[in-house]
């Protein structure tokens, strides 16, 4: 019988999973409808971290507030990968994503060289997380959810892999949104599995 508290706290982590991305692109978009002058070829989203008024806020309490809920989710994600040592380091990989996205928000763009450092933590830790976390399912003989992992850690990394060869916008706004995008389908997708399982009774 598995432990209540322990399947209770991975369900929450599911639930954080799932919300996470849903309130990051809320914000997101509240803060460029409150911003005409964002554009989508030049900008990068952390332009409106600085913009004057409720734009910023909207902007950097959107990421902080996800970033939290990414931790609750990275935490779950500690307890739902089980035992084995490859998926314990996919969580923590994935945690230092999500404390880099608060980061983001903690220190706007104005705020260098954090900002960058954050920012560039942030986009490379996620594909990085997600690759471990594939070969941990790999291991594991669950073949299905280890190709579609491996696929959205390959579709979080090629916005940037296309943008520094070929740079096909100024900005760096739209490979973050669709970098940002390939990992919130997959923390919605394993958040809702975790809302339905714990890590005692994992069924794929």
């Amino acid at each position: 019988m598995g432990n209540p508290h322990k399947s209770f706290r991975t369900r929450l982590g599911g639930l954080s999973g799932i919300l996470a991305p849903v309130l990051a692109f809320a914000f997101i978009c509240l803060a460029i409808a409150n911003y005409p002058q964002f554009n989508w070829y030049d900008n990068a989203l952390s332009d409106l971290g600085v913009v004057p008024g409720i734009t910023a806020t909207l902007f950097n309490f959107g990421l902080f507030i996800s970033g939290l809920f990414s931790l609750n989710f990275a935490a779950g994600l500690y307890r739902f990968l089980g035992k084995h040592i490859i998926g314990k380091l996919g969580a923590v990989v994935f945690a230092a994503a999500c404390l880099s996205l608060i980061g983001i928000a903690s220190a706007p763009e104005n705020v260098r060289p954090f900002h960058y450092y954050f920012s560039v933590a942030f986009f490379s830790l996620v594909p990085i997380a997600l690759l471990i976390i594939a070969g941990y399912l790999f291991v594991a003989r669950m073949k299905p959810l280890a190709a579609f992992t491996l696929l959205i850690s390959l579709f979080a990394a090629a916005p940037w892999v296309l943008y520094f060869q070929v740079q096909f916008v100024q900005g760096v706004a739209i490979p973050e949104v669709l970098s940002a995008l390939a990992g919130s389908i997959w923390a919605f997708f394993i958040g809702w599995k975790m809302l339905r399982t714990d890590s005692n009774s994992t069924r794929y």
